[in-house]
């Protein structure tokens, strides 16, 4: 039995900088930077007190202001792209099976900004050892557990097939939309929403990277702020977004004339069991990753055109995944452009993967590699082709992007164009 090919055929994007999909991809290919120094509440008691805000109004992109009482700042980032996609898609989901749609939801860290503020409120700024219940929110559930992401995406788009969170720290973002794909191949849902959403900038987080010196104490140039690969670079800046997609079969796409990004042509995720926020450098679990989306894709190495990095902007992790480019691709990895849109809109968490999935599908459409922002003085230790500060025009039919996360998580996944031979 033929495996059913999946394609993309709606998306939308909220990224900072960037609100939709035609002004993410204008930042991305015009090389813009979108951090700056912290605006959600004061930042002087941190190390680090730069991120990547999303300039966004709940109201103005369609919430009700009971939807915007009763969702925490990720939920709505994620009701909005999943409607978005929806829209772009072009699909009339009640005229389809419900129970034939499903929705997965990549997530980090879930509600992190409204449990932030219900604390403060519920422990009157701290100075209640026992907090008082009574000045919590009645959504305070809700918050506390991430499901609520896709009962609220699945709820706003009628979709009564599988529901499921995703939540494996940084490759959430991937691992929703390879899971997603794995349910439409085995004939479980005909279509599915699938992304991912945080919004992590909240005092609790920035102490958290602070404590582990994981991201960047380089606030007087906020704007220059990320910079993986580049031999200055101390860590990384924090963001926020989401990225949504419709996924269906290839044939039924074809068949009512939709407009297809990409193939998601092979997915595969592995752990290093070996450390909780450590990597090998040798990147061997991250290449394996690689290796064996690249067979489910059928294709090798030396047909990748594009990789999309992970790219955090830390020492380890770009030393880490470039090693693995390496070990995966061979002498293919000195031919392939390689970037990380990372210094453009940070580090997102569990949303980053979807936005790079976007990205990456992107890139095959204007056929325009984005380039790595603020790599002036590049590691000696990464000697690929890391695409600096312009973006380049290319032919791009198939893209690699990969994603790492604390706990040792490594995924990959492979976009291709649907009319590559199969041979």
């Amino acid at each position: 039995m033929t495996a059913r090919r999946v394609v993309i055929t709606g998306m939308e994007v909220l990224a900072p900088g960037g609100v939709g999909r035609e002004n993410f991809w204008n930042l991305l290919s015009d090389g813009r930077t979108a951090t700056r120094g912290i605006t959600f509440f004061d930042p002087a008691p941190f190390r680090s007190r730069v991120a990547a805000e999303v300039d966004f109004d709940p109201y103005a992109h369609g919430l009700s202001p009971q939807e915007v009482r009763r969702m925490d700042r990720a939920g709505q980032f994620a009701v909005v792209a999943s409607r978005g996609a929806v829209a772009d898609s072009g699909l009339d989901i009640s005229s389809l099976d419900p129970y034939r749609v499903g929705v997965t939801v990549g997530s980090a860290v879930g509600a992190t900004m409204a449990l932030d503020e219900e604390y403060r409120v519920v422990s009157d700024g701290g100075r209640l050892d026992n907090v008082d219940h009574r000045y919590a929110s009645p959504h305070l559930y809700n918050h506390m557990v991430p499901s609520s992401f896709a009962a609220e995406v699945a709820w706003g788009i009628g979709a009564e097939g599988a529901s499921t969170v995703v939540s494996t720290g940084c490759t959430s973002g991937i691992d929703s939309v390879g899971y997603a794909v794995e349910l439409l191949r085995e004939g479980t849902a005909d279509v599915m929403i699938a992304g991912s959403s945080d919004a992590p900038i909240s005092p609790i987080t920035m102490a958290c990277f602070d404590a582990i010196k994981a991201t960047t104490p380089r606030y007087d140039d906020p704007e220059h702020a990320s910079r993986p690969f580049d031999g200055t670079r101390n860590g990384f800046v924090l963001g926020e977004g989401a990225a949504f997609f419709v996924l269906e079969e290839l044939e039924s796409a074809q068949r009512r004339g939709a407009h297809i990004y990409a193939e998601i042509a092979g997915y595969a995720t592995r752990s290093n069991a070996y450390h909780m926020t450590g990597l090998r450098p040798d990147g061997v679990e991250m290449a394996e990753a690689i290796r064996l989306a690249l067979d489910e894709a059928r294709m090798n190495g030396d047909e990748i055109d594009y990789i999309n990095a992970h790219g955090s902007g830390t020492k380890q992790n770009d030393r880490h995944e470039t090693a693995a480019f390496k070990r995966s691709l061979g002498e293919h990895a000195y031919r392939t452009p390689v970037s990380s849109i990372k210094s453009m809109v940070g580090h997102s968490l569990g949303a980053i993967g979807s936005i790079e999935i976007a990205a990456s599908a992107l890139a095959m459409e204007h056929n325009v590699v984005p380039p790595t922002a603020n790599l002036h003085t590049p590691d000696p230790e990464c000697d690929l082709d890391y695409v600096p500060l312009t973006a380049r025009e290319q032919l791009t039919d198939a893209v690699l992007t990969v994603g790492s996360g604390f706990g040792g998580f490594q995924s990959a996944m492979v976009l291709a164009n649907p009319e590559r031979s199969l041979v």
